[in-house]
């Protein structure tokens, strides 16, 4: 599989002050979990902080902290290589599409992706007692975003050995079938709801094509009447 390490900033025209600050708070959240787990406390924290599908379904509306998880969840990743690989993805498409959206609109259209994806896995696994966590929904909203209004643009990627630029249609487009594939595996199982959040990255992706749709730019939605909003 590509693993993407960098693409084309050449069309982007604000610093992305909003998506480093979302990488910067999500490094934070890990540094709060690793003191947790240095007291002990790791798995309260963990439990406390994320979605927990059968515990939302029971309890969302009686006025507890359970919907607040849906955003404080994706601040948190349950170990190094899951908060890097999500960081990576963040950092390389993340920048495009608040230089796209604007600020303000990139950070709304970014939290509700990603409860969107939350969402999802909630309702695709009501009974499941795992905790879900990870800037993962919200991540698949960005890509879903970027792969709308930069479908041509060129992204770096390591693949056997090599680096290939590769348009960002197939990138994403092979990551997307992945996750489709990934979450129908999921709901056949009908388990747990244990291992990768699949459900959750398809909701957070289908959902942040929609809202991507519903934001897209004047700018965008003129220019997509030709081949590429940007080339």
């Amino acid at each position: 599989m590509f693993f993407p390490i960098g693409d084309d900033n050449s069309r982007r025209v604000r610093i992305p002050f909003v998506n480093l600050g979302l990488i910067t708070l999500n490094g934070l959240a890990f540094v709060a979990e690793l003191t947790a787990h240095a007291q002990g406390g790791l798995d309260e924290f963990v439990r406390h902080w994320s979605v927990v599908p059968v515990d939302y379904m029971l309890h969302a509306g009686l006025g507890g902290p359970v919907p607040w998880t849906l955003v404080t969840s994706m601040f948190l990743h349950g170990g190094w290589g899951h908060l890097l690989g999500n960081m990576v993805y963040l950092g390389i498409f993340g920048d495009n599409v608040e230089s796209a959206l604007g600020h303000v609109r990139y950070l709304a259209f970014y939290l509700l992706a990603g409860i969107l994806g939350g969402l999802t896995q909630v309702v695709t696994q009501p009974h499941s007692t795992v905790p879900t966590l990870g800037a993962s929904g919200a991540i698949s909203g960005v890509l879903a975003a970027y792969v709308l209004y930069f479908p041509h643009n060129r992204v770096l990627v390591w693949f056997w050995f090599r680096i290939l630029a590769v348009p960002a249609l197939v990138v994403i487009g092979l990551w997307a079938v992945l996750q489709l594939v990934s979450g129908a595996g999921t709901l056949i199982a009908a388990g747990s709801g244990g291992g990768v959040a699949y459900l959750a990255h398809v909701g957070g992706f289908v959902g942040g094509l929609a809202l991507a749709w519903v934001l897209m730019p004047r700018e965008v939605r003129v220019a997509r009447r030709g081949a590429d909003p940007y080339n």
